[in-house]
């Protein structure tokens, strides 16, 4: 095991910091490892459940004052509205100073991660963070790489480092663990819509895609039956 690899036990809401990284349109439309718009839903609840449960959040783009890239997705830019983004040039939100320091204003030593890509924008600053002294949770259906092999290898790295991995509703009912404890209200708001949201999706996303592979099979038969009839004349 890595030097710095510890046993990290709960994840307790009053140690952690949030950190949301690149969920911005041109981003994420690299994302193939996953289903977009799952990824999108748990980063979107873990905001909610952060803002529920009084973690605090540090919001990162890249490019958007060089021109190259968009904001944040609305989608998730309207559940932190009064979190300010900071913008960055370089792949490593670790390397930017005024992210660094966002993080060290929260006084937060554990920092729970989710981001896109996963290989790229959401390893480097995980294995800095690391490197830095701090214990990181990495939500990996909460990021999203540009292949599954790139997402899966990039949270190997990220493990090999001493990351810790997690899912989202892992992540949420690990933050508040009783349903008689003083978070259980806040975390009934957020779970109870969080599951009919994931419910949604996931019924729905494979129904598409079933139809749109229905659809090409059916232009693909009628191109087919042209180039036939075409040729029998």
């Amino acid at each position: 095991m890595p030097e710095n690899s510890r046993s990290s036990g709960i994840w307790d809401s009053k140690e952690c910091a949030l950190l949301l990284i690149d969920y911005q349109p041109g981003v994420m439309s690299y994302i193939r490892s996953h289903d977009p718009k799952l990824v999108e839903l748990n980063a979107r609840y873990l905001a909610k459940a952060a803002l529920a449960f009084d973690i605090p959040i540090v919001l990162s783009t890249v490019a958007v004052q060089m021109g190259a890239n968009q904001p944040t997705i609305a989608t998730l830019r309207n559940e932190i509205p009064n979190v300010p983004e900071i913008d960055r040039s370089s792949m490593d939100a670790w390397a930017d100073l005024a992210f660094v320091d966002a993080v060290k204003k929260t006084g937060r030593k554990r920092l729970v991660v989710g981001g896109v890509v996963t290989e790229v924008c959401v390893a480097y600053p995980t294995v800095e963070a690391l490197k830095a002294g701090y214990d990181v949770c990495v939500v990996t259906d909460a990021c999203g790489g540009e292949t599954r092999e790139s997402h899966d290898v990039a949270v190997l790295r990220m493990i090999q480092a001493g990351a810790v991995p997690n899912t989202t509703a892992a992540m949420i009912t690990e933050w508040f663990r009783d349903w008689a404890g003083p978070l259980a209200p806040a975390a009934r708001e957020v779970i109870v819509p969080f599951i009919k949201d994931i419910a949604m999706v996931e019924d729905i996303y494979p129904r598409l895609e079933a139809a749109k592979a229905a659809d090409a099979r059916a232009a693909q038969a009628r191109e087919a039956s042209k180039a036939h009839a075409s040729a029998a004349r």
